[in-house]
């Protein structure tokens, strides 16, 4: 279509990819031209290899349905088909990380949903909300590569686009935390297509997923760093410990969230102040009316018994960080219950907002 930059899907047989495959349908920015996943799927229409495990609940795009899908391990064939490619790869993070790399060096930039990349001090892990100021490594990463056009940029967690809006909502306000208690109860769905047997999660919570709480306690202070000397600096606080549970929940992260602020004097902000931030909040994807951007990116309910992920899982189109239950903590200073979409913001649809910033602040054009 004419204007729309040409994209891949690298991995776009997973469930993940196929969101990706959907979400950009009618996308006024991007067309899928591209789709690649691993050798066994390699030569058949896009609508064959997807047969029979397709699960987004609706028809496969028409334009992409009879696309032939490549070898995702061979980035020769993506040039000149698409501009750049949305990775959502399945394998082994060694693997990942080579064949990301191997993109980019192609001038083929990389738009990750993996977690290959995520601890490259010189990728910028985004939520754009909160650092879309770390684009600026990208050049340094250009220069350490010897790329041109191709560079790397990933999504964190899927579980820490829950609470870390009103973490650093708050800290712009000033009311920096100093240690934070997680508890996450994340949905079925984070743990892909097949995921978690269902004779483990009926009747039963699962209380660990593996290094799901490791990821919980540092990305965030990669994700509230800074760009130094061509390089992200991670930030020193807060201190976050976590606790990370399987529920029997299909689609919808929620948290348990214990906060202690660092402010001087023993000073508290009152519970109507730390509303206020948060539902008054915007930021760069709202002033740049990015099109998946959500209007108000973080949304409190006040009822008593919310947020709840079947009801409010899908507010702003999957978008937002919905929040409810905020009262004085008798350990640290404030609790509450957040909630957000892991498979639409916590993955591909938070891909595609990635992308659609890079795209706003120039880094796609000359593609």
């Amino acid at each position: 279509m004419a204007g729309k930059i040409a994209v891949g899907v690298l991995g776009a047989t997973g469930m993940v990819g196929q969101r990706y495959i959907k979400l950009l349908e009618n996308h006024p920015w991007f067309e899928v031209t591209y789709v690649a996943a691993s050798p066994r799927s390699a030569g058949k229409p896009y609508r064959e290899a997807v047969a029979g495990r397709w699960l987004i609940g609706a028809d496969i795009p028409a334009a992409v349905a009879d696309l032939p899908v490549q070898d995702a391990n061979d980035p020769a064939r993506a040039v000149g088909k698409c501009a750049f490619v949305f990775s959502a790869l399945e394998m082994g993070k060694d693997e990942i990380k080579a064949l990301e790399e191997a993109y980019a060096a192609a001038d083929i930039p990389v738009v990750s949903n993996a977690s290959a990349n995520r601890w490259t001090d010189d990728v910028p892990m985004l939520i754009p909300e909160i650092n879309a100021a770390h684009l600026d490594v990208i050049r340094a990463q250009q220069e350490r590569h010897g790329w041109k056009k191709g560079f790397i940029a990933v999504k964190p967690n899927c579980s820490l686009q829950t609470y870390m809006m009103p973490l650093y909502a708050l800290a712009r306000a000033g009311y920096p935390v100093r240690r934070m208690v997680v508890t996450t109860l994340q949905a079925v769905s984070g743990a892909g297509y097949p995921g978690v047997p269902s004779f483990d999660m009926i009747d039963n919570i699962v209380p660990y997923i593996g290094g799901e709480e490791e990821k919980t306690e540092r990305e965030c202070l990669k994700i509230l760093g800074s760009v130094s000397g061509g390089r992200i600096v991670n930030a020193s606080a807060p201190l976050v410990s976590s606790t990370c549970t399987r529920v029997p929940v299909i689609d919808g992260h929620t948290a348990s969230v214990n906060l202690e602020f660092d402010l001087p004097d023993g000073r508290k902000p009152k519970i109507e102040d730390i509303i206020a931030v948060w539902e008054s909040f915007s930021s760069v994807p709202q002033e740049l009316k990015l099109p998946s951007a959500p209007a108000r990116p973080i949304v409190y309910r006040r009822e008593e018994n919310r947020p709840q992920p079947n009801r409010d899982r899908d507010t702003e189109k999957g978008m937002a960080c919905v929040l409810g239950r905020l009262r004085p903590c008798g350990v640290f200073d404030v609790k509450f219950v957040a909630l957000s979409h892991n498979t639409k913001r916590g993955a591909a649809l938070g891909g595609i907002l990635n992308a659609e910033l890079l795209r706003a602040r120039g880094f796609f054009d000359g593609l």
